[in-house]
C-alpha cells in the first residue's frame, strides 16, 4: 500500500499542471516506478467516481489531467463562458481532413476540399494544433502535416484512435441526403 501523501502530490501536480502529466514525468518526481504511478491513478480514478466529484482524473494527449464532469458542464459555463475556438469552417475542415487521413501533404487537403488550403494551414500551425512532420517522397518532397498534442487536448481526445468514426459520420450524412429528397419529391 502507499502513503496518503503520495496520491495527495500526485493529485496536486495534476491541480497544477498546464498540460496532461506522463505517467513516466510523475515516476520521475515521486521517485516511484511507472507501474506504481498507474496504480495510484487508478486509485484515485476510483476515488474520485465513487464519492461523486465535481472533477474527474482523465488520460489526455498521451497523459493524465484533472477535469470537471462533463455532466457540470451547463452550470460551469455560467462562470466561465468558454473561449470560441477561433477557427473558420475552411481551417476546421482542413483540420478535419489532416486528422484522419495524416500524414498528409497540402495537395492531398486541397484535392479533397477542392479549394486552396493555404490560409487555412497558417491558421492551423500557427496555433499549434498542426505541425510539419516531414517531407513526403517525389517531386518537389511536399511537406506532410500531422497533428499535435495541443490538437488532442483542444478536442478532449487521448489519442487519435479517439475521434469520431468516419463512416458513420458519411453514412448519417448520406441518409440525411437522401431524406432531403425524399422531401423534394
Amino acid at each position: 500500500m502507499f502513503p496518503k501523501e503520495n496520491k495527495a502530490i500526485i493529485e496536486g501536480l495534476l491541480l497544477v499542471a498546464n498540460e496532461p502529466l506522463s505517467a513516466a514525468k510523475l515516476a520521475e518526481i515521486l521517485e516511484l516506478s511507472e507501474e506504481d504511478i498507474l496504480e495510484l491513478l487508478a486509485l484515485l480514478t476510483e476515488h474520485y467516481n465513487e464519492e461523486g466529484h465535481g472533477f474527474q482524473l482523465i488520460q489526455l494527449a498521451g497523459g493524465y489531467q484533472i477535469t470537471t464532469r462533463a455532466e457540470h458542464a451547463v452550470y460551469i459555463e455560467q462562470l466561465y463562458q468558454p473561449a470560441p475556438t477561433g477557427l473558420s469552417k475552411a481551417s476546421l475542415e482542413t483540420l478535419a481532413i489532416i486528422a484522419y487521413k495524416q500524414p498528409v501533404t497540402k495537395s492531398e487537403i486541397e484535392m479533397i476540399r477542392g479549394v486552396k488550403v493555404e490560409r487555412s494551414l497558417s491558421t492551423l500551425l500557427e496555433k499549434g494544433l498542426i505541425i510539419e512532420t516531414g517531407r513526403k517522397e517525389g517531386p518537389g518532397k511536399p511537406i506532410i502535416y500531422g497533428t499535435t498534442n495541443d490538437f488532442l487536448r483542444h478536442f478532449g481526445l487521448a489519442s487519435l484512435a479517439d475521434l469520431p468514426d468516419l463512416n458513420k459520420f458519411l453514412e448519417q450524412s448520406q441518409n440525411k441526403e437522401d431524406a432531403d429528397i425524399e422531401k423534394m419529391e
